[in-house]
């Protein structure tokens, strides 16, 4: 299954660099022989996606590397790690598209600037819609194979390519809009710029919080905790699983309980019953990567005297 799931994660990373080279390269050409200054943004942000997807793909290959004597737990926190750079990447290109276009704007309403501003290319048009077809399609495919191997890093990266088809359909609208206006209205093309860095910061803070909270060693869903306790308490002769907490590492899952035996039973065969919850427990839920045990006297209430 791991080797699958890496083949699978890096497919999807190589194929949205491969997309976002050919596309980029086209959107930065024609938004400056087509006077866009919205396309050129969105080309920008496709280069940046670039850098994006090559710290993602050595997060999904550290990810993988197996547990060592520095890192006894494996290297999995690289895939949230991974997908925050990614997330935070959007938010820096989000700025920066904003801020570029709003000084487009000031300079076009400045009375004492001379600058003339040519509207855009009918062709920049044709361009754009190729661009959100690819894209659109990209982000479904990506976003799939993400959801598929619960890769945070590989999910991050696919909405990386929703935001490049926002920000194209954003760019679409404007130089639509200042086509159809004329020269009052050029500046469309920068306000769709910034409608698009709006669109594209909110969906970096989404992408942002489930990374942090994996850092974080947030607990995941409730019910897998629940599952893990039901399935040590089937094992014979654990009286009660005291604690149970359960963390996320990359793709695997790795818990900790403290389970309640008999006091009167011997260290040999208390042993015996912690490996085979955690033999159980890895067997019926092949995700989690180890199982933590600590043995407690299970408490037994005295007998009352006749």
């Amino acid at each position: 299954m791991a080797t699958n799931r890496l083949e699978r994660s890096l497919r999807a990373t190589f194929l949205g660099i491969a997309v976002n080279i050919i596309l980029g390269c086209a959107k930065f050409i024609a938004g400056v022989f087509g006077h866009s200054h919205a396309l050129i943004a969105d080309a920008t942000e496709s280069f940046a996606d670039i850098f994006n997807s090559l710290i993602i793909w050595r997060g999904i290959v550290v990810a993988e590397m197996p547990a060592d004597e520095d890192h006894p737990y494996g290297h999995g926190k690289a895939e949230p790690l991974a997908a925050a750079f990614g997330a935070v990447m959007l938010l820096v290109a989000a700025l920066w598209i904003a801020i570029k276009a709003a000084n487009n704007i000031a300079i076009a309403f400045d009375p004492g600037s001379h600058l003339v501003r040519e509207a855009p290319k009918w062709f920049t048009l044709v361009i754009l819609a190729g661009v959100v077809a690819v894209k659109e399609g990209l982000f479904r495919f990506v976003l799939s194979e993400g959801t598929a191997l619960d890769n945070s890093a590989v999910t991050t990266d696919a909405w990386h390519h929703r935001s490049d088809a926002f920000t194209s359909i954003a760019a679409a609208i404007g130089i639509t809009v200042a086509l159809i206006g004329g020269p009052k209205f050029v500046c469309a093309d920068d306000i769709a710029a910034i409608f698009a860095a709006l669109v594209i910061g909110f969906n970096g803070v989404l992408l942002l919080r489930p990374a942090v909270r994996e850092l974080m060693d947030e607990a995941p869903d409730h019910k897998l905790n629940e599952q893990v306790r039901k399935i040590a308490e089937t094992v014979e002769e654990v009286g009660r699983v005291e604690k149970c907490y359960v963390r996320k590492m990359g793709y695997h899952f790795y818990a900790e309980m403290h389970l309640q035996v008999d006091p009167q039973m011997t260290v040999f065969h208390s042993h015996e019953i912690a490996h085979a919850v955690k033999n159980r427990v890895r067997e019926k839920l092949p995700r989690v990567r180890d199982v933590l045990i600590h043995i407690e006297p299970l408490e037994i209430p005295a007998k009352k005297s006749a």
